[in-house]
């Protein structure tokens, strides 16, 4: 078969509607076992992995990268113990990961917007985590504009499901929070890369 051939629109198949698109890598424990490794391994796949060719005016600079796994749960008990307050049973729990303005002040307002967002929606806020970051291979433009890293631990509320119900109840939070801070103007830095009781996403505007 011929590319022309391969190209050909048929059925639901439209050739015009093709274009590039971002790389992905999976990496697993088919016995579902729990590793640092996996993380390891998954940063290898981002150093390895060219992108579509997104990139800035620096070679630095591109339009994000990002890693999306499972709630480590080992970890989050050990910092949040560090800094104050207990994580309940897995699953009681989301994390959230919040782009926030690097003004102090706007991120203090804007982080008791979003608190009083989680009180409406009857779940707690146990704590906040500022994130350790390194932007020594950013570039400039990436750099001229990085946020503030936070990550907020919310607790599930006594009138809230667990599982499914709970994950639902993060994803409203979410979404009023985009709205009523973002697209309010009140925080032009604002963005959730993930809110979830199961996974978490970390993610940077670099190739």
């Amino acid at each position: 078969m011929n590319s022309r051939e391969l190209y050909a629109k048929k059925g639901l198949y439209d050739p015009a509607f093709e274009h590039d698109s971002c790389g992905i890598g999976f990496v697993v424990n088919v016995k579902g076992e729990k590793s640092n490794s996996i993380i390891r391994q998954a940063l290898t796949v981002l150093n390895n992995l060219e992108h579509r060719g997104a990139c800035g005016c620096e070679a630095n600079t591109g339009d994000g990268a990002g890693m999306l796994f499972q709630l480590p749960r080992a970890f989050f008990e050990k910092v949040s113990g560090n800094l104050g307050f207990r994580l309940p049973p897995e699953g009681d729990y989301g994390v959230g990961m919040l782009f926030l303005s690097p003004d102090p002040a706007v991120e203090k307002t804007v982080r008791e917007k979003f608190e009083s967002i989680v009180r409406e929606e009857g779940q707690t806020v146990l704590g906040w985590r500022e994130v350790p970051t390194d932007n020594s291979s950013l570039g400039a433009t990436a750099a001229g504009c990085e946020p503030a890293v936070r990550q907020a631990f919310v607790g599930r509320g006594a009138e809230t499901g667990g599982g499914i119900e709970f994950e639902r109840k993060l994803y409203v939070i979410r979404k009023r929070a985009e709205n009523d801070i973002r697209l309010s103007g009140a925080d032009g830095y604002f963005y959730v890369s993930s809110l979830s009781c199961r996974t978490v996403v970390y993610k940077g505007m670099l190739t």
